[in-house]
């Protein structure tokens, strides 16, 4: 809602004039209107097509249509059981791919959600909290040029940012798509396709491997008709039969879900996926290099440590509660008069805890100033606010003590305001208290007879009260993050604007290595990018750092072939965001351009929430690995059954209608279940993976060669075993039907642990998932094997407990089989 072009450039009166509104801000009425006139605050949505057009856009599909070509055939040959059960495929897949479309925009739909932005509005005179920006920036009424640069616009607050000191009241002047944040939310609006380098890879794969099949499907075709002379119509149907098979149809539907489930295992982890390829690229990340404030701490600041000229004080407490004792006890109250004093910040209890609305390390100066005995009430009168520029805050009060203005700041600068001190004992002790891992400050007070606070009495006439030393004390679950991600071969190293002593105290007590080595920003200015990289590898922690260090540092680690995950929250950091290989935002404090430039986004800003990530990230691509692992083999085994009997000129041991029927039961749903797995128990103590590992590695072949061997030779073994005892060769090809589901059914339970034995009560417990498809795909298998109306589609027969136990034995022998190959591999690998 505007009607102003330029308001950055437009005064207050002709702003408030121009909206027709006030200082006062909107009457409920007037509000009420202008929702109906204008809409509501929000961003517009891109509309999704129809689900009616979603539906049918699953059968655009090569395999689609092939299959519906096979369905008009074997329908004009009047093979309607066959034409039933290829129409029954055609439908399960799009219906399974109409689901998960849905997941897909569902799960996006949350990511939005969790990022839309809010704001407060006043409205009938009652005052707001006003947005502001990330980096300490001045603002004010005063107009300025209309081509000023977004930046420059110091007469604009932006929705997002964050107001870090002072008071104001603003005109909202734009709503909607029509603000700077709508421009940047307006890319979320679309649902993104769920779709990361490896599925692109995967759909690219199986497109070139249903082309091979189908040329392949034809030779056999030539080959049945002319060599074998098979009739037609049976030929037709058994090679539609070998390429349902042996075409992995399902595979990209299954890992798209598996990529749905992992954005919403993720988000559940408050960590936000916004660019789909960030689930890979965290998984297989080998350094993170983070902030400190908020993210390894708690950014609760707590007031450790005093020191006056009596001495040495400890505090005690927790967080902003108002509660600890003062050891030894002195006369504190002065010092503690100065903190609350000057001083922006509120403390409010909610619920069992205290929080502070305003500067964390002001808030913890009114915890300890309500820790200290003493009248710390007085009305303002005049203050200076904290500036980068002359590094204090200095506030003027009229109280029970008279007239007195109150500073603090840094050490360095106030100490120079002082007079009759000994400025190298105390610039000394603010030293040490550093090391120690404080942040310190420095209060001072000074008499003061008018209503403004003199600047010039300010500089050499005050008297110094002491040394607070602050700490923001570390998150212990990062402490326990920190120990995971190290166990998992990922180094991590902490950039911090902070002074080298305090980043390396709680780089000790985080458990960073090398913990007392630090590269100052001044150091890294002084090394070129060759010699940078010689020392990035070695040091984990750089500080009194900038935004612009942190592009160096990243590229540098890329240089080791090192895959780097960077945090960030400001505007500058935003290029080191996207050059990072999983750039990371905070969600909390981060600024808007961080977040559009990151590829994840931690709601609560904590470490242990990045360890989470890295862990599910894991886990999505085990989990792609595992679908992969599952349906190659089973898909080839399936195939090479049918193949060779009709190349050796043999009776088929499976019919094409039930090649079709195993495939309508198990190719998707088995490997759906497989997305749902949960994160191996040894998933965070491997090294990090290589992200330009190919899809067919030599394992996986192999494994797709073993596997459809060992199908062979069971499928084949318990078909001849029917023959020989003279069983009919319907019952003959129901046993050797019911055997490839039970082999594909035992292949899933030891797919699920692919780095891991599988001989465990865990592993064979299962999941819920894994129960429900096993349970419904027994059951299926029950009905066509003993219910006469299903026989009758697929020409089986009732098979009896001793061969339906010899059935599943066959079965434990194939899984024992490949479980065995495997621990023999992992033990070589070791």
């Amino acid at each position: 809602m505007t009607d102003l072009t330029t308001p950055h450039a437009t005064s207050t009166a002709d702003c408030l004039a121009t909206l027709a509104a006030t200082p006062d801000g909107l009457t409920a009425t007037e509000a009420a209107r202008r929702l109906v006139e204008h809409g509501p605050n929000r961003l517009p949505e891109v509309r999704s097509q129809g689900q009616v057009v979603r539906f049918f856009l699953q059968f655009h599909n090569v395999l689609i249509y092939v299959l519906i070509g096979a369905a008009v055939v074997t329908g004009a040959l009047q093979h309607w059981v066959d034409t039933g059960v290829i129409l029954a495929v055609v439908l399960a897949n799009a219906v399974i791919g109409f689901i998960q479309e849905g997941k897909a925009e569902a799960a996006m739909a949350a990511i939005r959600g969790m990022l839309a932005p809010k704001a407060a509005v006043c409205r009938a005179a009652q005052e707001a909290m006003l947005t502001g920006e990330s980096v300490p920036v001045e603002k004010g009424p005063t107009p300025v040029a209309a081509n000023a640069a977004l930046g420059d616009r110091s007469s604009m607050l932006w929705s997002g940012t964050l107001v870090t000191q002072g008071t104001a009241r603003g005109l909202v002047v734009a709503t909607g798509q029509a603000t700077e944040i709508g421009r940047i939310g307006g890319l979320l609006t679309g649902v993104e396709q769920l779709t990361t380098p490896l599925v692109a890879q995967i759909d690219h794969f199986a497109r070139w491997l249903s082309f091979l099949i189908l040329l392949v499907a034809g030779l056999l075709l030539v080959w049945g008709y002319y060599v074998g002379h098979m009739p037609f119509a049976d030929l037709f149907m058994v090679v539609v039969g070998v390429a349902v098979a042996a075409i992995p149809e399902g595979l990209p539907a299954v890992m798209t879900i598996t990529l749905a489930i992992g954005v919403q295992a993720m988000a559940r982890r408050h960590a936000i996926v916004r660019r789909l390829p960030a689930i890979e690229a965290i998984g297989s990340i080998s350094v993170i290099c983070t902030d400190k404030t908020g993210t390894l701490t708690r950014n609760e600041m707590v007031v450790a440590a005093a020191e006056t000229a009596e001495g040495i004080f400890a505090i005690g407490g927790e967080g902003y509660a108002p509660e600890g004792a003062v050891t030894p006890a002195g006369d504190l109250s002065r010092l503690a008069r100065a903190a609350a004093l000057c001083n922006d910040a509120r403390l409010h209890r909610k619920d069992a805890a205290w929080m502070v609305e305003g500067d964390p390390m002001e808030g913890a100066l009114l915890a300890f100033a309500s820790k200290v005995a003493g009248d710390h009430s007085a009305r303002r009168l005049d203050a200076i606010p904290f500036d980068s520029r002359h590094r204090f805050m200095a506030v003027l009060t009229d109280g029970l003590h008279g007239r007195v203005t109150h500073v603090k700041g840094a050490p360095e600068r106030v100490l120079r305001m002082c007079e009759g001190i000994d400025l190298k004992h105390w610039h000394d002790r603010a030293e040490a208290l550093a090391r120690r891992g404080l942040r310190v400050l420095a209060l001072a007070e000074g008499s003061e007879t008018g209503d403004r606070i003199d600047a010039g009495t300010l500089e050499g006439g005050l008297t110094f009260l002491g040394l607070v030393g602050l700490i923001d004390p570390p998150r212990p679950e990062a402490i326990a993050a920190v120990a995971e991600c190290r166990a998992a071969g990922i180094r991590v190293k902490m950039i911090t604007g902070d002074h080298a002593g305090t980043a390396a105290a709680i780089a000790a007590q985080i458990g960073l290595a090398n913990a007392y080595r630090v590269l100052t920003g001044a150091d890294l200015d002084k090394l070129d990018d060759a010699q940078l990289a010689l020392e990035v590898a070695d040091v984990d922690i750089f500080a009194r750092t900038s935004p612009e260090h942190k592009l160096r540092l990243v590229t540098a680690l890329q240089a080791h072939g090192l895959s780097v995950a960077m945090t960030g929250d400001g505007v500058n950091d935003a290029p080191a965001l996207k050059r990072a290989d999983a750039g990371i935002a905070m969600g909390l404090k981060g600024s808007e351009a961080a977040k559009e430039a990151a590829d994840l986004v931690l709601a609560d800003d904590n470490f242990a929430s990045i360890a989470s990530a890295v862990r599910e990230g894991r886990t999505v691509y085990d989990n792609l690995k595992k679908v992969i692992s599952w349906t190659l083999p089973t898909n080839a085994g399936e195939s090479a059954v049918v193949i060779l009997a009709l190349l050796a000129g043999l009776a088929l041991p499976v019919t094409a209608v039930q090649i079709l029927w195993i495939n309508l039961i198990t190719a998707i749903t088995l490997g759906l279940a497989l997305a749902f797995e949960p994160t191996e128990s040894g998933t965070m103590a491997r090294p990090p993976r290589d992200r330009n590992a190919p899809i067919l590695s030599g394992g996986l072949v192999w494994h797709v060669v073993l596997v459809a061997t060992l199908f062979l030779a069971a499928v084949f073994g318990i078909f001849t075993y029917a023959i020989d005892r003279g069983y009919p060769l319907p019952l003959a090809q129901t046993m050797a039907m019911n055997t490839l589901v039970v082999l594909e059914i035992f292949h899933l339970f030891f797919i699920r642990n692919i780095h891991s034995t599988s001989l465990t009560w865990a592993a064979a417990r299962g999941t819920r998932v894994i129960w429900i498809v096993v349970v419904a795909i027994t059951a299926a298998q029950f009905a066509v094997t003993y219910l006469p109306p299903l026989q009758a589609v697929l020409g089986a027969m009732r098979i009896s407990l001793m061969d339906g136990l010899l059935i599943m034995a066959i079965g434990a022998v194939f899984f024992v089989l490949i479980e065995i190959e495997k621990q023999v591999r992992l033990a070589l690998r070791r």
